[in-house]
């Protein structure tokens, strides 16, 4: 099968939508499929990526404030996509690239959308929430009927579909790499740059924008401090937010480390960590749990995400939406003792491999 992968909101470095597509292609590659990747970039580029996945990038506009995110133009892939001929097409953006399922249709080729974000969420930042709901219902409905199917990562996720009623909804869980992440590799020495022993020692890691909410970490670090509880927070992370966020911690113990460009620096983080905090609200998934989940380290996230269907109650803890909230989570998760704590957190991700969710995509790609 001759797969072409496209997608906006491909981080110029990292992102959960940037490793998902990743992951699938080279899984794709692995069971015998030629896979073509079309992502936006600062300028065109064409190169044969790690796994055998060829990664077209097509010149394309930064979007300010998202800290480095581009939107591409469909006329400036459609003649690539065309002469690549492909048997399926698996578009992961509902922007500008949406359009692809009708002109996959008119060529007889099987299309596919894969729904990243809740669409009803989003809006629902900038605009009341039932005109926010209504708006993506109108969208959302628009968006099903082009495309042959619709795959959502999480029942979360998939809400805002089951709720038009779209026949073509499909169920794919996202994977974690199981050994990249592992809690043998926590590392005392890198611990003790951030905490002395004695101190918790906190983890946020994710993108600094504004729907990551990454202010509710260091809100719970401040309620916890004033608990009594002498811990430490890491921000592992870039993003149009960063400035806010330094002011906002400024006297607090908060270390900010930016981007992380070593996945060794960054799986020794996870596993050394005790805790690591997701308070984004409108997760579909949030991949960075799952990885924290394989290092062994157990998550506080926000009540309101889809983390609800991932977490259990030995292996992290759901929070309502305030700084406050996940200080009391994070409290309870800290009197749990660390080996069983680890061993629970590793125990769940070890239920999210990568194959599962590459066969889940072959099937729905196959039709």
């Amino acid at each position: 099968m001759r797969i072409v992968q496209l997608a906006n909101f491909y981080g110029p470095r990292s992102g959960g939508l940037r490793t998902a597509i990743d992951q699938w292609g080279r899984g794709y590659v692995a069971r015998g499929h030629e896979v073509t990747v079309i992502v936006p970039g600062p300028r065109a580029d064409e190169k044969v990526m790690p796994g055998g996945v060829l990664r077209i990038t097509r010149t394309a506009p930064q979007i300010p404030g998202t800290g480095g995110y581009r939107l591409v133009a469909p006329r400036s892939v459609e003649d690539v996509v065309a002469g690549l001929r492909p048997d399926v097409l698996e578009v992961s953006d509902r922007i500008t690239l949406r359009g692809f399922g009708r002109w996959a249709s008119r060529r007889g080729i099987r299309s596919v959308v894969v729904s990243h974000e809740r669409l009803d969420r989003l809006l629902g930042i900038l605009t009341p929430s039932r005109a926010a709901r209504a708006l993506a219902d109108l969208a959302n409905r628009r968006m099903a009927e082009q495309f042959d199917a619709v795959v959502c990562t999480t029942a979360f996720a998939a809400t805002e579909f089951d709720r038009i009623g779209a026949p073509n909804l499909v169920r794919v869980p996202l994977g974690v790499d199981l050994a990249a992440f592992h809690p043998d590799h926590r590392d005392d020495t890198l611990r003790r740059i951030y905490a002395r022993p004695e101190q918790p020692l906190l983890l946020h890691c994710g993108r600094l924008s504004p729907e990551k909410r990454a202010d509710r970490s260091i809100d719970a670090l401040r309620d916890l401090r004033d608990r009594g509880v002498d811990a430490r927070l890491v921000v592992a992370g870039d993003g149009p937010r960063l400035d806010t966020l330094r002011r906002r911690a400024r006297d607090l113990p908060v270390t900010f480390t930016g981007y992380v460009d070593d996945r060794a620096r960054l799986a020794a983080l996870f596993a050394t960590a005790d805790v690591t905090l997701a308070p984004g609200p409108h997760e579909t998934f949030c991949l960075s749990a799952l990885e924290s989940l394989a290092a062994g380290t157990p998550v506080v996230a926000s009540r309101s995400s889809a983390l609800g269907e991932i977490l259990t109650t030995d292996c992290g803890a759901l929070a309502q939406d305030a700084g406050a909230g996940f200080a009391r989570a994070t409290h309870a998760m800290l009197a749990v003792p660390r080996g069983l704590r680890s061993g629970h957190a590793r125990r769940r991700a070890e239920q999210f491999g990568w194959a599962r969710s590459v066969d889940g995509m072959l099937t729905t790609l196959d039709g």
